[in-house]
């Protein structure tokens, strides 16, 4: 058996039991954008990861793009993300929430009333999202922010990464990835502003270092980590030409500041371009506190190779839905048992807790004896 992969790791300040991190994964239960019970559940059968990062939370209603995201930026999120954390440490696990600001990926059906998509540059990103009202509908446009507005924007980073420590959270992660708000400023193609926030690697990158020198200020760069997607597509974010000098330069400016990992997915398990060796390399050689990995990571074998690599922690995804006692799977060698696509973002016919909190553990038993007050 491996010694590494199950065996304590440091994080910052924190002795995690494994180097296993549950990836943060929207699941879209969080009715009114509020946490609930059902969560609370579904991350306790999970506790057993080293660390759990949570599904994108937005910490502004501005950031809630899409349907039945939760929000960490007022009283009531508070209180019942704190059960969340309560419940996760009680089970021996750390959990850092994901502070995610969807920018312009968004429709303005699933925006809370008095709210608006806001991004750096007024351009509407292709494709389509869901919204429970009309269902599938195109992303809107959004409204370019104005230059004195972005310290407003800043300051919400900040505030819910303050209320994120009040509600017992071990840290926060920026979600710079994906092609959400923070990694819009990078690309040149979501970002085609004239202003200081604008044109070069440099200036496209100041809005995300001002957010993660502001929320490591606030909270201690010991408990503030970012998400990075170097390469990646995702929420129609095509490739330009200073993609490795823009993560190289952010590597770079992010050790200084000291956060506490820099965490890397790779899409290429599901179909998209995988990051280049060299881009990895070059991140790892700027930033030298952890290094998350993740992307594809299914087994005892490809985890391994990794840590013994260039790799701190790996985190893994899709797996952690359909098996909450993964880390006992891969300890054991057992099979993993195969997701069901169509619960990822919605219910199943008993509610919401179809393809959620009811996989079973190894023992062929529910996870949790938890039932929910509330169906579909």
């Amino acid at each position: 058996m491996s010694q590494k992969l199950f065996s304590p790791a440091r994080l910052g300040s924190l002795t995690l039991s494994n180097h296993i991190v549950m990836a943060p994964m929207t699941r879209s239960r969080a009715l009114g954008n509020v946490p609930n019970e059902l969560m609370a559940e579904y991350y306790r059968q999970r506790a057993t990861a080293g660390l759990i990062i949570t599904e994108g939370t937005s910490p502004s209603p501005n950031g809630l793009g899409y349907a039945r995201i939760p929000g960490l930026f007022n009283q009531e999120q508070v209180t019942n993300w704190q059960r969340i954390t309560e419940t996760v440490h009680h089970h021996g696990g750390h959990i850092f929430v994901q502070l995610m600001h969807s920018g312009r990926i968004f429709h303005s059906l699933n925006l809370p009333e008095g709210a608006e998509g806001v991004a750096p540059s007024a351009i509407a990103a292709a494709g389509d999202m869901w919204t429970d009202q009309e269902q599938m509908k195109p992303n809107d446009t959004p409204r370019a922010l104005r230059t004195q507005e972005l310290a407003q924007v800043r300051d919400e980073f900040v505030h819910s990464a303050k209320l994120a420590i009040e509600a017992g959270f071990d840290g926060v992660e920026l979600h710079g990835a994906n092609g959400y708000l923070l990694e819009q400023f990078l690309s040149p193609h979501s970002n085609q502003r004239t202003d200081e926030y604008g044109g070069s690697v440099q200036n496209r990158a100041r809005f995300v270092l001002e957010v993660a020198r502001a929320v490591a200020e606030a909270i201690g760069a010991e408990r503030t980590g970012i998400r990075l997607s170097p390469w990646g597509v995702a929420s129609d974010m095509p490739h330009y030409p200073e993609i490795d000098e823009t993560y190289a330069y952010l590597a770079e400016e992010l050790q200084k500041i000291g956060l506490v990992y820099v965490h890397l997915v790779d899409h290429s398990s599901m179909g998209a371009p995988a990051v280049p060796a060299a881009t990895v390399q070059a991140i790892r050689e700027k930033f030298t506190n952890t290094l998350i990995l993740a992307g594809g990571y299914d087994s005892v074998e490809k985890i391994e190779e990794a840590l013994n690599g260039r790799a701190d922690l790996v985190a893994i995804g899709r797996p952690f839905i359909s098996n909450p006692d993964l880390v006992e799977r891969l300890k054991t060698g057992a099979p993993l048992a195969q997701p069901d696509f169509a619960t990822f973002y919605a219910p199943g016919p008993n509610g919401f807790a179809d393809g959620y909190t009811d996989y079973p553990t190894l023992d062929g038993q529910p996870a949790g004896t938890f039932s929910p007050s509330y169906q579909a």
